[in-house]
Parts: structure tokens; sequence; C-alpha cells
């Protein structure tokens, strides 16, 4: 998809219009040692929207390389008059510490009630987009995720009262993360979300 969608250059002989060239981009890609993204806006993060994961590279640029290196990732932000450049992964791990494992932040959100559980439902898949498209997601990011959400009864409780749905979405996203390999975690806490799964699907129907 990546490929298919950033194929495309504008032709000389025929100005302002632009072709795919798929064969040209993959050629320039395996030589790319380095890949690079701009955060420009203080209200908008990498796990806020898929547009930065859905532009990221970096597995598909060690896919087409001869050597299979993957490049170096960087993120630059450029948030503030102090502009910093960090790793892709240390830029992940610093979005997840200030947003979603941050309780100000998460309270915050849950503050909304359904929405907010929609918010941190949301946040969760495209922090799995950045394990996707990057391998940039450090295994105690899920982990400490599924101890703050999942483990605690209360707050498992309290997200599955103020929306079922995206509870669900949670939970199943949880389960994917390490059905996909991103995530290692003990048999106990995947039975549990096996169960949780059922349990608010239940919910859901309207199963007694």
């Amino acid at each position: 998809m990546y490929l298919k969608r950033k194929s495309f250059a504008f032709n000389s002989d025929n100005p302002g219009v632009m072709d795919s060239n798929r064969g040209l981009f993959e050629s320039a890609l395996k030589t790319a040692d380095a890949t690079f993204q701009n955060l420009d806006s203080s209200e908008i993060s990498l796990t806020d929207v898929s547009h930065y994961f859905d532009s990221d590279p970096t597995k598909l640029v060690a896919s087409l390389r001869e050597d299979g290196k993957a490049p170096a990732s960087y993120i630059a932000d450029t948030t503030t008059a102090n502009a910093q450049v960090r790793t892709l992964s240390e830029t992940v791990r610093l979005d997840a510490r200030t947003k979603m494992l941050n309780p100000k932040w998460y309270e915050g959100m849950l503050s909304h009630g359904y929405e907010g559980v929609r918010e941190l439902s949301k946040r969760l898949v495209n922090t799995m987009g950045w394990s996707a498209t990057a391998g940039a997601v450090d295994n105690w990011v899920y982990e400490d995720v599924n101890t703050t959400f999942i483990q605690d009864p209360e707050m498992c409780k309290r997200l599955m009262d103020l929306n079922p749905n995206s509870f669900r979405r949670m939970v199943s996203t949880l389960l994917e993360v390490n059905g996909r390999g991103y995530w290692e975690t003990s048999d106990e806490n995947l039975e549990r979300l096996q169960e949780l799964y059922q349990e608010v699907e239940d919910r859901i129907e309207g199963v007694e």
C-alpha cells in the first residue's frame, strides 16, 4: 500500500502531471540509510493519528535493501523554538509516557466518559501501527497498558461501563499485538484478556 500510494513523480515531459513510477521509487528506497519525519504541531503527536505511521517506510526499506538492514529512523520535534531530533523509538517512548500511560492525560480523557475510552482505544491502535511499520514500540509499553487498564479491576470495570465497544477494541488490540509477535507477556495475562473479551462481548450483546 505504501509503494502503491507513494510512488508518484512529476513527469518532465508533461509539466504538472504526476505518473506512477514504482520501479524508480523502489530503487531509491533500496539505498536509504535513514528515514525522517517532522512533528510540527504540539496538538498532534505520533499516536494521535494514523498519518505518521502510515507514512513510515522503516520495515519496508529493510525488506528492499540487499543487506536487509533497517534504516536509522528519526523524528524532528519542531513544536517549540528549541527544536530537537530524536530517534523514532525514543519519540514513541516519550509519547507513551506523556499520554497513554500518563494518569493526568488519561484521567483527563476519561472525564469525558464515552468519548474518552474511544480516545484510549484509538491511541492504542495507533501505537500498534508503529510496531507494524517500524518495530519501534518497546515491550514495556504494552505491558504497562495492560497493567494500567486491564489488571486494575476498578479501571477495567470503569472502562467497560463507560464504553464497552471501545473497551472491547482495546482488549482485542492487545490480543492482536501479542498474536503478531509485538508483545511478549504471561499466559495468565492472555487468558484474562480472552476471558475479558468474551465478558464485554456478552455485555454488548445483552447476554446474561
